[in-house]
């Protein structure tokens, strides 16, 4: 049986989700969720600490074979861009130390389309279409980790439609190299 196990992360400095789902026999399954508050952490280190050693917890419990990450996106407030990234950044090291060397990331708006349809989508509209979709009822204690779920669930569609493996070459040079049956 073939089995993929996807962990999603909802990147943040004072809330972060996950979101854990199996794939088996092409069919993604519910594992589990939840959510890191550090709200009342006051030391920006200590965070990315408590972030690693989350996500390292998970990937051991259930034995991650990739992971999905949202994205920083970009926003008014640079600074909260470089807090996310150094978020995720500490869950990225955490799921390679773990053997997940496949790590992809998502923007939010791919993940929301992937999910609902829309890019715009709230995140109520997330978490409904979630619920649908995995078949359970889900008592998120916070939106962040329905919204990792959504992060797996993304990297699901996105690795298992035939249009998601389409690569586009950016180069003659990288086309020839991958495709030399078809040069005459």
């Amino acid at each position: 049986m073939d089995k993929r196990t996807i962990i999603g992360i909802d990147p943040g400095t004072n809330l972060l989700g996950f979101g854990v789902i199996d794939v088996i026999e092409g069919k993604p399954r519910f594992v589990d969720m939840g959510v890191l508050d550090i709200r009342k952490e006051k030391d920006a280190y200590s965070k990315l600490r408590q972030i690693y050693e989350t996500v390292s917890e998970v990937c051991k419990t259930y034995h991650g074979t990739e992971m999905a990450l949202e994205s920083p996106f970009y926003g008014k407030n640079a600074q909260v861009v470089l807090k996310l990234g150094r978020a995720q950044g500490a869950a990225m090291i955490a799921a390679m130390e773990h053997g997940i060397s496949e790590v992809h990331e998502y923007a939010p708006r791919e993940a929301k389309q992937a999910i609902t349809g829309n890019g715009a989508a709230s995140k109520e509209q997330v978490d409904l279409m979630i619920r649908k979709t995995l078949g359970v009822e889900l008592k998120a204690e916070h939106l962040d980790a329905t919204d990792a779920l959504a992060i797996a669930l993304c990297h699901y569609y996105s690795t298992s439609s035939p249009l998601g493996k389409i690569k586009t070459s950016s180069s003659w040079e990288k086309f020839i190299q991958a495709n030399p049956d078809r040069i005459k």
